[in-house]
């Protein structure tokens, strides 16, 4: 398994499995700009990546807009551009030939316009790298056919097509399903995961190595209860307790406060422990992960 700038290892929904299923690999490779990620302590070989700054290329960001990254920095030691990894690997692998239209990143991308013709997704209408860097950027789709740039914020589907041969949304009409595992007498708690706070982001790769984000936001994991079960189970603010689920425990600090529900608890994503605690099931329809309800219980050490 090759992973690249992601980090399963503290992500993923029931992750005290991980590392056993990352161990059955042959061989795993990790690409990214930190060796110190859960993922990369697991792997067989770290190859040091670039980070946004350090090299150039296009990203396309949640509301469809492709932009440029423009390189301001040479890499530090070893580490190298995803696109420079790519092709030492492939010379390495002895399929140099495949990627001998790799010559740059705009090359790179201008392969990708080619494939996206006649697709939703048609990016054929932008002519080059400057285009994107005069226009702030450009959102697909932008196919030849439109002979001038639209709006800024377009709107997909403005048109009520959508895509599909008959051009109409496809609606899937469902009873709302039981929750995975539903509370009991052993573990009476729900438990809640998401953003913590504006200084945490997704695993804390990177955030959690800020000093002035470490001095706005939590730097332990932390579990937030209402104020009345921790009255009932004698929690007090600040308290170490044991979170436990049928998959795991977890050692936290208690937030006691009315942030939540009653028999509701919250612990942030961004700390590894959430993701020991929750339910290994997937939506039917989306595969979204269940990282949102998991039932628990909690008690005070």
């Amino acid at each position: 398994m090759w992973v690249i700038c992601t980090n399963p290892a503290h992500s993923w929904i029931n992750s005290n499995r991980i590392p056993e299923i990352l161990n059955n690999l042959e061989y795993l490779v990790v690409q990214d700009m930190f060796h110190t990620t859960e993922t990369a302590q697991l792997a067989d070989l770290i190859l040091p990546a670039a980070g946004c700054g350090e090299k150039d290329g296009t990203f396309i960001n949640s509301e469809r807009r492709i932009g440029i990254l423009q390189k301001a920095l040479i890499p530090p030691g070893d580490a190298k551009p995803d696109f420079e990894i790519f092709q030492i690997i492939a010379k390495t692998w002895g399929c140099v030939d495949l990627f001998k239209n790799w010559t740059h990143p705009e090359a790179a991308f201008n392969i990708i316009k080619k494939l996206t013709k006649g697709l939703p997704w048609d990016i054929t209408g932008i002519k080059s790298y400057n285009m994107i860097i005069e226009q702030g950027g450009i959102q697909w789709p932008y196919p030849e056919s439109i002979s001038e740039l639209p709006e800024q914020e377009g709107r997909l589907l403005a048109d009520g097509k959508f895509f599909h041969p008959d051009s109409k949304a496809k609606f899937i009409y469902e009873d709302v399903a039981p929750a995975p595992e539903e509370p009991d007498e052993k573990y009476p708690f729900i438990l809640l995961t998401g953003r913590g706070c504006v200084g945490h982001w997704h695993t804390n790769t990177r955030t959690g190595k800020v000093s002035i984000l470490n001095k706005m936001c939590p730097t332990e994991p932390y579990v937030e209860i209402n104020q009345q079960d921790a009255e009932k189970l004698n929690i007090k603010d600040g308290q170490l307790v044991i979170v436990s689920s049928r998959r795991g425990n977890v050692k936290v600090k208690a937030a006691v406060g009315n942030k939540t529900k009653v028999r509701n608890l919250f612990i942030p994503m961004h700390f590894a422990e959430a993701n020991q605690l929750t339910y290994p099931s997937f939506d039917e329809y989306s595969k979204q992960p269940a990282f949102k309800y998991a039932a628990v219980n909690i008690s005070p050490i």
